[in-house]
């Protein structure tokens, strides 16, 4: 029997990017760098979207061309390229407006996207819950709004002179309602589903648990951390916002205390406004975060530049100033010593250094995780429980961490360190000190 041939449909795409002559919009790098790692960064967003990179070009400018990026000498060669290339799909590593995109697909006679749109169907891609796919199409009908004029040749162009209205504009005009009225449709629903999420979370907190929330730039190997901490089979991919929809496990400190972890969509460089807010959902599970776990790639030789980029949107997000431990993730990539420089210059200063791959460090970040959290701090306290009180002394051994023990006539002396909650709910007099 003949295996079944199989085609790649993958489609062939030319990246395009820009730098400027200027200073370096990012500390320590020079005029360009930045841009050509984003270029880098581009070419992993297109394999994650599925697309085969046929090619990129890169231009230095004094100044962004306001009609077309990058010039009409720079047009020639980006038609010229994606012809020998086979690729009928162009990529701009920067957001384009309409009138940009119309002009450089009339010049190259390509598709034309940029940077947002690509993002946009990556989050496609991988959009799984309802409300996933709600918010990708919220913040695709958001963009595609004043992007309709001149696309396709259904649509007519408007124009200022005799003969350029008519049916086209009219139809125009209907797809543009047709586009808010889902828009305002699908805001409706996306609002409906947070009030029940909100329901579901109030009934949470109901009980004392107080949850974590992991950030940190896409494919830092959060998914991966969260399996690694909370035992659970999250996607793990390291393709680019692989997770999108919020997850979210229980996990048990060493003082016995449970925590909810909360795993999020992935931040990257130059994130659209317009996504953190059709985002809501594993956004929100930030915002109501009591302890934030910021992950860094630390075998990225630009991790630095990414951390900043976190930091930018948990200042978006109102956030910044939330209890937070800095996770440097991804040691087995390292030599040991690199990892033995980390450990002395890293832990002293509140961070944690780990790999989710191997487990080394884990035992250490759930520690310092006890200590961080806020919420139904540990409480030391002395008591004494009748033997004849079985659930009592269950409840002690199973929520809270017994230090000493000792039998008294007919009844068992126990110093314990338990959550407050627990220690309130046996009412009793006790002693506070740090957990």
């Amino acid at each position: 029997m003949k295996t079944p041939r199989t085609t790649d449909t993958r489609e062939r795409v030319l990246l395009v990017g820009v730098g400027l002559k200027k200073a370096s919009r990012v500390p320590g790098l020079g005029a360009g760098e930045a841009e050509r790692e984003s270029l880098v960064e581009l070419e992993e967003l297109a394999h994650s979207a599925g697309a085969e990179v046929a090619g990129s070009l890169f231009q230095m400018r004094e100044a962004v061309d306001p009609a077309t990026v990058v010039g009409r000498g720079k047009l020639e060669e980006l038609e010229t390229e994606a012809r020998l290339r086979r690729a009928p799909l162009v990529v701009f590593d920067r957001n384009l407006t309409p009138v940009q995109q119309r002009n450089i697909e009339r010049a190259t006679n390509c598709r034309v996207i940029d940077r947002t749109q690509l993002i946009l169907d990556i989050f496609a891609r991988h959009a799984r819950s309802r409300e996933g796919q709600l918010q990708v199409e919220l913040a695709q009908l958001n963009y595609l709004l004043p992007r309709l004029a001149g696309r396709g040749a259904e649509l007519s162009r408007l124009g200022g002179g005799i003969g350029t209205r008519g049916p086209g504009e009219q139809k125009l005009e209907t797809d543009r309602r047709r586009i808010r009225d889902r828009i305002r449709r699908i805001g409706q629903s996306i609002e409906t589903l947070r009030r029940q999420r909100s329901v579901r979370r109030e009934a949470r907190q109901a009980v004392p648990l107080g949850t974590v929330a992991l950030v940190g730039y896409t494919n830092a190997g959060k998914s991966k951390l969260f399996n690694a901490l909370s035992r659970a089979d999250v996607r793990v991919s390291p393709q680019m916002f692989a997770t999108l929809d919020p997850t979210v496990r229980a996990v048990r400190l060493p003082s016995n205390r449970r925590v909810l972890l909360s795993d999020t969509v992935g931040f990257i460089r130059d994130l659209p406004p317009g996504l953190l807010v059709a985002f809501r959902a594993t956004l929100e599970e930030v915002q109501e975060a009591a302890l934030i776990l910021q992950i860094s790639d630390i075998s990225n030789p630009h991790h630095a530049e990414q951390d900043a980029e976190v930091e930018k949107v948990l200042a978006e997000l109102g956030v910044e100033d939330r209890p937070r431990l800095h996770v440097l993730n991804k040691i087995d990539r390292l030599s040991p010593e690199e990892v033995a420089a980390l450990e002395n210059n890293h832990n002293a200063n509140g961070r944690v250094v780990v790999s989710a791959l191997v487990g080394t460090g884990l035992e250490e970040l759930l520690r310092c995780m006890d200590q961080a959290m806020p919420v139904d701090r540990v409480v030391r306290l002395q008591l004494r429980v009748p033997l004849a009180d079985g659930r009592t002394l269950a409840l002690v051994h199973a929520l809270g961490r017994v230090l000493r023990s000792e039998v008294c006539d007919t009844q068992m002396a126990i110093e314990a360190e338990l959550p407050e909650s627990v220690a309130r709910r046996l009412k009793l007099t006790f002693t506070t000190s740090p957990g």
